[in-house]
């Protein structure tokens, strides 16, 4: 029997999330993943699609190679574009606090790091806790933060294979150590200040099974596979106590979920055989979601999926599916967040990765739409609504009626009590999309910098 549908922690199911790395290359040049794409410079733009899109909550993120470029002095400058955009769209963030990039003069493998971190979270709780203070809404939300995204992958790419920086060799264990005591010492940072903010804690959700053809390779596919854990179990203490892990410390999981997540175990990283979901190897996105509650029992969040070119519309509606099933069976699934929600350079060669609901922008700020993928987008919006039980006092996960003609301003004005859109609604919101009327100039909080390249 399907279970009754837990109240949602935001605002819509579906979330947008901004991919926001800031970590240098081996070559020595730094990513920066928000300039490359031009959020921060069409913020507003961006935020009132995803209203637009009933997209109601977001991932971004705070680039702390830009914020504190000399130790000890903080300057959010670079980030007062996308608050203030998120604030008057109505739109909830979860700011990721490091992305993998942190300052050149920041060690992760200092012992001062934990503490460098912590004082870097406590500004940041600070600005934020100022701008919701700001904000229209009453009461405020909480300000909502993710520590370190994926710090299993920051340890193993950072520390074990010398892919990202600090390029380490076989260090990926003190790493991961070092990482976790770091979110443990920001979350008490930003409690001091923040007493009500809550933490995602996103991290790669996999699953490793051993090639059948190798069965002697079944005790590291094994390994590998629980390594997956390691991370959050130190966090709550369960794993090198010493740490200080705590179940205070283990808030909301959000489980990244791609479609080369799952594969044959190789004892040769760049060997081993992702697995397809077609494939009889293959575990259901419901069944790991299940099996992540059950074994630590907190709220979850797919808080990363998406696919590149065609695949964005088919994966998109194969993972909103699963997701939804879990929910229905009483897994405390909080939300879907696209992820990335608009195209980007990539990482080593700048190629344009078509993976998001939008592409780079014009010179006015205008991103071409995926017709495909945002079809699928309001099939699985559909699908949730007709899932969701009818709350007599509020119903946050509701999208906003967008006709053709709305002015943003409206758009961002919409309530999110607003009711659920029949058809008719749909196929205008989707023209309107589609079509890419110019936003009202004088609705835009920013300023001109002149054409940057997207690369």
């Amino acid at each position: 029997m399907l279970g009754a549908v837990p109240p949602s922690l935001f605002p819509s199911f579906f979330l947008g999330g901004f991919e926001c790395s800031a970590h240098r290359r081996p070559s020595g040049r730094r990513v920066d993943v928000i300039d490359a794409t031009r959020h921060d410079h069409f913020a507003a733009d961006d935020y009132a699609r995803l209203r637009a899109a009933g997209l109601l909550g977001a991932r971004d993120g705070l680039r702390w190679p830009l914020i504190e470029r000399r130790p000890g002095q903080f300057d959010f400058a670079s980030a007062e574009a996308q608050v203030q955009a998120a604030r008057d769209a109505g739109v909830q963030v979860i700011w990721d606090l490091l992305h993998y990039g942190v300052p050149d003069h920041v060690d992760v493998f200092a012992p001062d790091f934990p503490a460098r971190f912590a004082r870097y979270a406590r500004a940041c709780a600070t600005f934020l806790g100022e701008a919701a203070q700001a904000s229209p809404v009453h009461p405020p939300t909480p300000v909502w933060l993710c520590p370190i995204n994926e710090l299993s992958f920051f340890a193993w790419a950072g520390g074990e294979v010398g892919y990202l920086s600090p390029f380490g060799q076989a260090r990926g264990a003190r790493l991961k150590r070092a990482l976790v005591r770091a979110v443990i010492a920001g979350m008490d940072a930003v409690r001091d200040v923040l007493p009500t903010a809550r933490f995602l804690h996103a991290e790669p959700l996999i699953h490793v099974a051993p090639d059948p053809q190798r069965p002697e390779d079944a005790p590291g596919a094994q390994a590998m596979h629980d390594a997956q854990f390691e991370a959050l179990d130190m966090l709550l203490g369960r794993l090198n106590p010493e740490l200080g892990g705590h179940p205070r410390y283990l808030d909301v999981i959000g489980a990244n979920f791609y479609p080369y997540n799952q594969w044959h175990h190789h004892t040769q990283h760049e060997q081993r055989a992702v697995l397809p979901p077609e494939h009889p190897g293959y575990r259901p996105l419901s069944a790991l979601l299940t099996e992540l509650h059950a074994r630590y029992g907190r709220p979850l969040l797919v808080a990363e999926t998406g696919a590149e070119d065609d695949a964005r519309a088919p994966w998109l509606r194969r993972v909103a599916s699963e997701a939804l099933l879990a929910r229905a069976q009483g897994v405390p699934v909080h939300g879907v967040c696209l992820y990335p929600v608009v195209n980007h350079p990539g990482w080593d060669d700048d190629r344009h990765c078509h993976n998001g609901l939008w592409d780079y922008p014009d010179t006015d700020g205008y991103r071409p739409v995926d017709a495909p993928l945002l079809a699928a987008l309001r099939d699985a919006q559909v699908q949730e609504a007709t899932q969701r039980p009818v709350a007599a006092d509020r119903s946050p996960e509701a999208l906003p009626t967008v006709t053709p003609d709305a002015p943003v301003a409206a758009q961002r004005a919409a309530s999110v009590h607003a009711p659920q859109p029949d058809a008719a609604d749909a196929e205008a919101l989707v023209r309107w999309l589609l079509a890419g009327p110019p936003l009202d100039v004088a609705d835009r909080v920013r300023t001109t910098s002149g054409d940057r390249g997207a690369g």
